[in-house]
Protein backbone atom coordinates (compact mmCIF):
# COMPACT_ATOMS: atom_id res chain seq x y z
CA UNK A 1 0.00 0.00 0.00
CA UNK A 2 1.38 3.23 -0.55
CA UNK A 3 -0.29 6.63 -1.53
CA UNK A 4 0.56 8.11 -5.09
CA UNK A 5 -2.91 9.89 -5.94
CA UNK A 6 -3.55 12.68 -3.46
CA UNK A 7 -7.64 12.68 -3.02
CA UNK A 8 -9.85 15.79 -1.21
CA UNK A 9 -12.10 15.79 1.25
CA UNK A 10 -14.68 16.95 -0.89
CA UNK A 11 -14.13 14.64 -3.75
CA UNK A 12 -14.13 11.38 -1.07
CA UNK A 13 -16.86 12.73 0.52
CA UNK A 14 -18.89 12.78 -2.56
CA UNK A 15 -17.32 9.05 -3.81
CA UNK A 16 -18.75 8.01 -0.61
CA UNK A 17 -22.21 9.24 -1.07
CA UNK A 18 -22.91 6.67 -3.47
CA UNK A 19 -22.21 3.89 -0.78
CA UNK A 20 -24.48 2.91 2.69
CA UNK A 21 -21.37 3.50 4.31
CA UNK A 22 -22.09 6.59 6.36
CA UNK A 23 -20.24 9.99 6.12
CA UNK A 24 -17.09 10.78 6.12
CA UNK A 25 -15.08 11.27 8.73
CA UNK A 26 -11.37 10.90 8.47
CA UNK A 27 -9.16 9.63 6.20
CA UNK A 28 -5.62 9.49 6.53
CA UNK A 29 -2.84 7.94 3.17
CA UNK A 30 -1.51 4.62 3.79
CA UNK A 31 2.48 4.54 3.35
CA UNK A 32 3.11 1.09 3.40
CA UNK A 33 3.69 -0.62 0.31
CA UNK A 34 4.32 0.86 -3.33
CA UNK A 35 1.44 -0.44 -5.95
CA UNK A 36 -1.56 1.47 -5.31
CA UNK A 37 -2.60 4.80 -3.37
CA UNK A 38 -4.57 3.59 -0.07
CA UNK A 39 -6.34 5.29 2.73
CA UNK A 40 -7.83 4.40 5.54
CA UNK A 41 -11.53 5.56 5.66
CA UNK A 42 -13.77 6.23 8.69
CA UNK A 43 -16.78 6.95 8.14
CA UNK A 44 -20.26 7.48 11.17
CA UNK A 45 -20.69 3.64 10.21
CA UNK A 46 -17.21 2.26 10.32
CA UNK A 47 -14.02 2.01 8.84
CA UNK A 48 -12.84 1.11 5.49
CA UNK A 49 -10.08 0.61 3.09
CA UNK A 50 -9.94 3.23 0.06
CA UNK A 51 -7.36 1.64 -2.79
CA UNK A 52 -6.72 3.87 -6.26
CA UNK A 53 -5.37 1.72 -8.82
CA UNK A 54 -2.14 2.98 -10.41
CA UNK A 55 -0.64 2.46 -13.40
CA UNK A 56 1.28 -1.02 -12.72
CA UNK A 57 -2.17 -1.95 -12.02
CA UNK A 58 -4.39 -2.59 -14.96
CA UNK A 59 -8.17 -1.92 -15.48
CA UNK A 60 -9.19 -4.61 -17.42
CA UNK A 61 -7.29 -6.81 -14.94
CA UNK A 62 -9.93 -5.52 -11.63
CA UNK A 63 -12.34 -7.99 -12.77
CA UNK A 64 -10.31 -10.52 -12.22
CA UNK A 65 -9.30 -9.23 -8.72
CA UNK A 66 -12.85 -8.90 -7.78
CA UNK A 67 -13.96 -12.16 -8.68
CA UNK A 68 -11.38 -13.90 -6.88
CA UNK A 69 -11.73 -12.06 -3.72
CA UNK A 70 -15.77 -12.60 -3.71
CA UNK A 71 -14.96 -16.26 -4.22
CA UNK A 72 -12.63 -17.30 -1.37
CA UNK A 73 -14.56 -14.59 0.74
CA UNK A 74 -17.49 -17.21 -0.32
CA UNK A 75 -15.95 -20.21 0.47
CA UNK A 76 -15.56 -18.75 4.04
CA UNK A 77 -11.18 -17.19 4.05
CA UNK A 78 -10.92 -14.33 5.90
CA UNK A 79 -10.58 -11.43 2.80
CA UNK A 80 -11.76 -7.93 2.20
CA UNK A 81 -13.96 -8.26 -0.75
CA UNK A 82 -14.96 -4.77 -2.93
CA UNK A 83 -18.12 -3.05 -1.30
CA UNK A 84 -20.76 -2.25 -3.74
CA UNK A 85 -22.51 0.60 -4.35
CA UNK A 86 -26.36 1.47 -3.95
CA UNK A 87 -26.32 0.41 -7.99
CA UNK A 88 -24.33 -2.91 -7.58
CA UNK A 89 -20.76 -1.09 -8.46
CA UNK A 90 -17.83 -2.22 -7.18
CA UNK A 91 -15.20 -0.32 -9.52
CA UNK A 92 -15.88 3.24 -9.56
CA UNK A 93 -13.98 6.04 -10.44
CA UNK A 94 -11.98 8.92 -8.09
CA UNK A 95 -9.61 11.09 -8.77
CA UNK A 96 -9.52 10.14 -12.41
CA UNK A 97 -8.07 6.37 -11.35
CA UNK A 98 -10.46 3.24 -11.05
CA UNK A 99 -10.92 3.15 -7.33
CA UNK A 100 -12.76 0.28 -5.24
CA UNK A 101 -13.48 0.71 -1.35
CA UNK A 102 -12.80 -2.39 0.69
CA UNK A 103 -13.73 -3.59 3.87
CA UNK A 104 -11.75 -3.07 6.92
CA UNK A 105 -10.12 -6.32 8.74
CA UNK A 106 -8.92 -6.18 12.17
CA UNK A 107 -5.19 -7.43 12.71
CA UNK A 108 -1.66 -6.64 12.76
CA UNK A 109 1.06 -7.40 10.13
CA UNK A 110 4.05 -8.91 12.16
CA UNK A 111 7.50 -7.66 11.55
CA UNK A 112 9.24 -10.67 13.60
CA UNK A 113 6.73 -13.59 13.08
CA UNK A 114 7.69 -16.65 15.50
CA UNK A 115 7.27 -20.35 13.71
CA UNK A 116 4.00 -21.03 15.37
CA UNK A 117 2.53 -17.93 13.15
CA UNK A 118 4.68 -19.02 10.55
CA UNK A 119 2.92 -21.96 10.43
CA UNK A 120 -0.28 -20.99 10.32
CA UNK A 121 0.65 -18.64 7.69
CA UNK A 122 1.71 -21.37 5.68
CA UNK A 123 -1.50 -23.34 6.54
CA UNK A 124 -3.42 -20.15 5.48
CA UNK A 125 -2.24 -20.27 2.25
CA UNK A 126 -2.53 -23.76 1.56
CA UNK A 127 -6.80 -23.29 2.32
CA UNK A 128 -6.27 -20.52 -0.10
CA UNK A 129 -5.50 -23.09 -2.74
CA UNK A 130 -7.91 -25.40 -1.96
CA UNK A 131 -10.20 -22.79 -2.40
CA UNK A 132 -9.78 -21.93 -5.72
CA UNK A 133 -10.03 -25.46 -6.84
CA UNK A 134 -13.54 -24.71 -9.05
CA UNK A 135 -12.43 -20.69 -9.89
CA UNK A 136 -12.84 -20.60 -13.31
CA UNK A 137 -11.28 -17.50 -14.38
CA UNK A 138 -7.56 -17.24 -15.23
CA UNK A 139 -4.88 -13.99 -15.61
CA UNK A 140 -1.33 -14.96 -16.84
CA UNK A 141 1.16 -13.13 -14.06
CA UNK A 142 2.12 -10.09 -15.17
CA UNK A 143 5.49 -10.59 -13.10
CA UNK A 144 6.01 -14.04 -14.20
CA UNK A 145 9.42 -15.44 -15.84
CA UNK A 146 8.67 -14.11 -19.19
CA UNK A 147 8.80 -10.62 -18.15
CA UNK A 148 11.93 -10.63 -16.20
CA UNK A 149 14.63 -10.42 -19.03
CA UNK A 150 12.59 -7.50 -20.64
CA UNK A 151 12.79 -5.73 -17.34
CA UNK A 152 16.08 -5.86 -16.32
CA UNK A 153 16.51 -4.68 -19.88
CA UNK A 154 14.55 -1.51 -19.17
CA UNK A 155 16.48 -0.92 -15.80
CA UNK A 156 19.41 -1.43 -17.83
CA UNK A 157 22.96 -0.21 -16.43
CA UNK A 158 21.13 2.51 -14.25
CA UNK A 159 21.14 -0.93 -12.08
CA UNK A 160 24.61 -0.17 -11.00
CA UNK A 161 23.34 3.26 -9.67
CA UNK A 162 21.73 1.15 -6.96
CA UNK A 163 25.28 -0.73 -6.23
CA UNK A 164 28.22 -1.26 -8.52
CA UNK A 165 28.15 -4.19 -10.09
CA UNK A 166 24.14 -5.01 -9.87
CA UNK A 167 23.71 -5.04 -13.59
CA UNK A 168 26.16 -8.07 -13.79
CA UNK A 169 25.10 -10.12 -11.06
CA UNK A 170 21.21 -9.76 -11.74
CA UNK A 171 21.96 -10.05 -15.91
CA UNK A 172 23.95 -13.65 -14.32
CA UNK A 173 20.97 -14.95 -12.34
CA UNK A 174 18.17 -14.43 -14.57
CA UNK A 175 19.83 -16.69 -17.26
CA UNK A 176 20.81 -19.14 -14.34
CA UNK A 177 17.16 -19.72 -13.47
CA UNK A 178 15.16 -19.07 -16.66
CA UNK A 179 17.17 -21.86 -18.32
CA UNK A 180 15.39 -24.16 -16.17
CA UNK A 181 12.29 -23.13 -15.35
CA UNK A 182 10.35 -26.27 -15.81
CA UNK A 183 7.03 -23.93 -15.56
CA UNK A 184 4.79 -26.54 -17.31
CA UNK A 185 6.13 -29.65 -15.17
CA UNK A 186 3.94 -27.97 -12.30
CA UNK A 187 0.22 -27.97 -10.94
CA UNK A 188 -1.13 -24.40 -12.11
CA UNK A 189 -3.81 -22.26 -10.22
CA UNK A 190 -4.72 -19.00 -9.17
CA UNK A 191 -1.88 -17.38 -6.36
CA UNK A 192 -1.62 -14.88 -4.59
CA UNK A 193 2.01 -14.21 -5.41
CA UNK A 194 2.67 -11.06 -2.82
CA UNK A 195 1.55 -12.95 0.47
CA UNK A 196 4.70 -11.47 2.56
CA UNK A 197 3.93 -10.90 6.15
CA UNK A 198 2.36 -7.29 5.82
CA UNK A 199 -0.44 -8.90 3.65
CA UNK A 200 -1.50 -11.62 6.45
CA UNK A 201 -3.32 -10.00 9.42
CA UNK A 202 -2.67 -12.34 12.61
CA UNK A 203 -4.59 -11.59 16.21
CA UNK A 204 -1.85 -13.65 17.82
CA UNK A 205 -1.15 -16.87 16.37
CA UNK A 206 -4.11 -17.01 14.35
CA UNK A 207 -4.31 -15.47 10.70
CA UNK A 208 -7.13 -12.79 10.67
CA UNK A 209 -7.15 -12.30 7.27
CA UNK A 210 -5.04 -12.06 3.86
CA UNK A 211 -5.59 -8.83 2.16
CA UNK A 212 -3.73 -7.15 -0.99
CA UNK A 213 -4.06 -9.59 -3.98
CA UNK A 214 -3.26 -7.25 -6.51
CA UNK A 215 -0.64 -9.63 -8.31
CA UNK A 216 -3.36 -12.36 -7.87
CA UNK A 217 -2.96 -14.76 -11.00
CA UNK A 218 -2.89 -17.96 -12.50
CA UNK A 219 0.82 -19.19 -11.71
CA UNK A 220 2.41 -22.71 -10.15
CA UNK A 221 0.81 -23.65 -7.21
CA UNK A 222 3.70 -23.60 -5.61
CA UNK A 223 5.82 -21.06 -6.74
CA UNK A 224 3.28 -19.06 -4.43
CA UNK A 225 4.64 -20.73 -1.37
CA UNK A 226 8.23 -19.98 -2.77
CA UNK A 227 7.52 -16.63 -2.59
CA UNK A 228 6.10 -16.82 0.72
CA UNK A 229 9.12 -18.45 1.86
CA UNK A 230 11.38 -15.54 0.39
CA UNK A 231 9.54 -13.20 1.90
CA UNK A 232 9.13 -14.27 6.05
CA UNK A 233 12.21 -16.78 6.29
CA UNK A 234 15.18 -13.71 6.24
CA UNK A 235 15.41 -10.54 8.37
CA UNK A 236 14.44 -6.78 6.94
CA UNK A 237 18.01 -6.83 4.97
CA UNK A 238 17.86 -10.39 3.75
CA UNK A 239 21.23 -10.83 5.31
CA UNK A 240 19.72 -13.42 7.80
CA UNK A 241 17.76 -16.68 6.90
CA UNK A 242 15.63 -18.17 9.97
CA UNK A 243 15.42 -21.73 8.85
CA UNK A 244 13.08 -22.33 11.60
CA UNK A 245 10.54 -19.45 9.87
CA UNK A 246 11.00 -21.61 6.59
CA UNK A 247 10.36 -24.81 7.87
CA UNK A 248 7.39 -23.76 9.95
CA UNK A 249 5.52 -22.24 6.45
CA UNK A 250 6.39 -25.44 4.68
CA UNK A 251 5.11 -27.33 7.10
CA UNK A 252 2.05 -25.23 7.99
CA UNK A 253 1.28 -25.35 3.75
CA UNK A 254 1.80 -29.48 3.79
CA UNK A 255 -0.84 -30.32 6.13
CA UNK A 256 -3.20 -29.71 3.29
CA UNK A 257 -0.49 -30.01 0.32
CA UNK A 258 2.57 -31.76 1.33
CA UNK A 259 5.52 -31.27 -1.38
CA UNK A 260 6.25 -33.86 -4.22
CA UNK A 261 10.08 -34.93 -4.57
CA UNK A 262 9.69 -32.91 -7.75
CA UNK A 263 8.58 -29.52 -5.82
CA UNK A 264 10.78 -30.45 -3.07
CA UNK A 265 13.76 -30.87 -5.57
CA UNK A 266 12.87 -27.94 -7.72
CA UNK A 267 11.60 -25.49 -4.76
CA UNK A 268 15.12 -23.53 -4.45
CA UNK A 269 14.75 -22.80 -7.78
CA UNK A 270 11.60 -21.52 -7.73
CA UNK A 271 12.43 -19.25 -4.46
CA UNK A 272 14.97 -17.81 -6.61
CA UNK A 273 12.87 -17.07 -9.26
CA UNK A 274 10.45 -15.17 -6.45
CA UNK A 275 13.82 -13.52 -5.48
CA UNK A 276 14.87 -11.97 -8.68
CA UNK A 277 10.89 -11.06 -9.34
CA UNK A 278 11.37 -8.80 -6.26
CA UNK A 279 14.60 -8.04 -6.77
CA UNK A 280 13.67 -6.34 -10.51
CA UNK A 281 10.48 -4.90 -8.77
CA UNK A 282 12.00 -2.69 -6.25
CA UNK A 283 14.92 -2.10 -8.60
CA UNK A 284 12.61 -0.53 -10.63
CA UNK A 285 10.73 1.33 -8.21
CA UNK A 286 14.28 3.07 -6.63
CA UNK A 287 14.85 4.39 -10.22
CA UNK A 288 11.40 5.46 -10.64
CA UNK A 289 9.06 6.62 -7.44
CA UNK A 290 8.02 10.10 -7.84
CA UNK A 291 9.95 12.27 -5.28
CA UNK A 292 6.60 13.78 -4.21
CA UNK A 293 4.79 10.49 -3.66
CA UNK A 294 3.76 9.50 -0.21
CA UNK A 295 5.48 5.64 -0.16
CA UNK A 296 8.45 3.95 1.40
CA UNK A 297 10.71 2.81 -1.31
CA UNK A 298 11.95 -1.27 -0.90
CA UNK A 299 16.12 -2.01 -1.07
CA UNK A 300 16.17 -4.22 -3.82
CA UNK A 301 19.90 -5.36 -2.20
CA UNK A 302 17.56 -7.12 0.07
CA UNK A 303 16.51 -10.12 -2.24
CA UNK A 304 19.76 -9.92 -4.11
CA UNK A 305 21.10 -11.19 -0.47
CA UNK A 306 18.00 -13.86 -0.46
CA UNK A 307 19.26 -14.99 -4.10
CA UNK A 308 22.52 -15.44 -3.11
CA UNK A 309 21.33 -18.03 -0.35
CA UNK A 310 19.37 -19.69 -2.77
CA UNK A 311 21.06 -19.59 -6.17
CA UNK A 312 24.42 -21.36 -5.48
CA UNK A 313 25.81 -20.49 -8.82
CA UNK A 314 25.07 -16.59 -7.93
CA UNK A 315 26.47 -16.95 -4.52
CA UNK A 316 29.82 -18.61 -5.92
CA UNK A 317 30.01 -16.00 -8.38
CA UNK A 318 30.13 -13.24 -5.73
CA UNK A 319 31.89 -14.88 -2.79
Amino acid sequence: MAVYTQVSAEALSAFLADYDVGELVSAKGIAEGVENSNYLVDTTRGRFILTLYEKRVEAGDLPFFMALLDHLAAKGLAVPPAIKDRLGVAIKELEGRPACLIRFLPGVSLSHPTPKQARAAGQAMADMHAAVADFAPTRANSMGFRTWQPLFERCGRSLNNIAPGLYDDLGFAIEDVTSFWFDDDFDHIAIHADLFPDNVLMLGDEVAGLIDFYFACTDIRVYDLAVMHSAWSFNAAGSIYAPQIGDALIEGYGRRFALSPFETAEFQKLASGACIRFALSRAWDWLNTPADALVTRKDPLAYMRRLRHYDPALAKRVA
